[in-house]
């Protein structure tokens, strides 16, 4: 029958040196995770900062907390060392020495300070540094261990997540700060300053955006840490946390809009004087166009008789006074000013010229008429030569009066042009007559009466 003391059934010799051997390598598992704590960066980022917020409450715990695992470590490894000692005594151990193995590695021997449980919340971590009315606890090593594995798992995650928005965030802060200081650069050679463009204001508050972003990581980047949560369905793993990147990702694409439209502003400043030209361009070959109208206008009142000649628009003065104040704000480098008038005057001049063409065309529709009709007689002249027609009278007759029609001034475009038509009927074959009104030949019926 087992022997049994205050910590149970005594163990045997097997069962106390595995033990020894499993609590030694909890000992160094705890060690090498409280060295390594000691030399995380964000252990060192956190120490001796001026933090605030989130990351001051909990680093205030988690500090205390790695000074008290290092204290609970020196217990653990005190009351490991007193086991050790015991088993050493002789290379059997009797039945006194069992007893006192299985007290010291089983039994709730290890005096620790009351109520100091690793936080689950800030709340936790108060009333958990405030001790309780008991001045001491007592554990076992094993629940020593778990006591100092869960002092670590919350102290590593104050440090870790720290040096993982520090990692995330510090480095693409600085790059995007000295991206800032290129785009007001280009800014300030478009034109663009605060209180003058919006895209000036725009770069100001995103350089003082990043400033406050900057003192965000460094003074309380777990303001900017999401914590993992349990797995669905699996509460027993969780989920990593990750570092919200949302204002920084907001600060990047807004500078990128920026830079955008300032180099579109660069665009207008390297092509202003192009497009200038061209809009001079489009415009003089605009009043090239009314002013051929109107010589074209004149000659068609010379010479068609009767016809409905709309009148020709004067020259767009007032889009020449926009040419002109453009031409002032590129001499002043107010591209961005510069930059909207300059597209609608591209536009306005491209419909100048478009309007003068449709005023030419409306103008010139009578001549275009004549033209088309002095085209289909001689063609129609043409025709008859190939059907042998060119000496009959009537023929003659009316080609000659469609031709004086055509070619006097002023010319009566509806008279010609009705002349041209009878001409043309002119020259079209007589049509047979149909088969059944054709006389039917009295052969087909025999001599005497109707056919059978």
């Amino acid at each position: 029958m087992a022997l049994t003391g205050p910590a149970g059934p005594v163990m045997n010799r097997e069962e106390a040196d595995r033990a020894l051997v499993r609590l030694g390598a909890e000992r160094d598992a705890v060690e090498a995770a409280l060295l390594a704590l000691q030399d995380h960066p964000g252990r060192r980022l956190l120490e001796g900062a001026v933090l605030e917020g989130r990351t001051a409450e909990r680093w205030a715990v988690a500090e205390q907390g790695l000074v008290l695992l290092w204290s609970l470590f020196d217990r653990y490894a005190e009351a490991l060392a007193a086991a050790r000692a015991v088993r050493s005594r002789r290379g059997r151990p009797g039945q006194a020495e069992l007893v006192e193995l299985t007290g010291l590695l089983r039994g709730a021997g290890v005096a620790v300070p009351a109520g100091q449980v690793p936080p689950g919340s800030a709340a936790d971590a108060a009333r958990a540094l405030a001790g309780s009315a008991r001045p001491s606890e007592q554990l076992t090593l094993d629940g020593l261990v778990e006591r100092m594995n869960a002092w670590c798992a919350a102290v590593a995650d104050v440090v870790s997540a720290a040096d993982a928005v520090r990692s995330a965030l510090a480095a693409r802060i600085d790059l995007l700060a000295a991206e800032l200081q290129r785009v007001q650069a280009l800014a300030r050679s478009v034109g663009v300053l605060p209180g003058t463009h919006p895209a000036g204001d725009a770069l100001d508050g995103l350089g003082a955006e990043l400033a406050s972003l900057r003192a965000e990581v460094a003074r309380d980047p777990l303001a900017l840490w999401t914590p993992g949560g349990p797995r669905p369905g699996d509460p027993r793993s969780a989920l990593p946390g990750t570092v919200d990147t949302s204002r920084f990702d907001r600060a990047a694409r807004a500078l990128d809009d920026l830079r955008v439209e300032l180099e579109g502003l660069l665009r207008v400043r390297d092509e202003a004087d192009e497009r200038l030209q061209q809009v001079a361009e489009l415009l003089v070959r605009a009043d090239a166009t009314l002013a051929e109208a109107r010589r074209a206008r004149g000659e068609v009142l010379a010479r068609i008789a009767g016809a409905e000649v709309p009148a020709v628009p004067g020259p767009a003065s007032a889009l020449r006074e926009r040419v002109a104040a453009a031409a002032g704000l590129r001499r002043q480098g107010q591209w961005y000013r510069l930059a909207p008038l300059l597209d609608a005057l591209e536009d306005a001049a491209a419909k100048e010229l478009v309007r003068a063409r449709h005023a030419l065309t409306a103008v010139t529709g009578p001549l275009a008429v004549r033209a088309e009709l002095r085209g289909r007689l001689d063609a129609y002249r043409a025709v008859a030569a190939r059907l042998g027609l060119s000496g009959d009278p009537e023929i003659v007759e009316r080609y000659e009066k469609a031709r004086r029609l055509l070619w006097s001034a002023p010319c009566d475009l509806r008279a010609a042009e009705s002349a041209v038509a009878r001409y043309q009927q002119a020259l079209r074959p007589v049509p047979e007559p149909a088969a059944e009104h054709r006389a039917e030949p009295v052969a087909e019926h025999g001599a005497g009466g109707p056919a059978d």
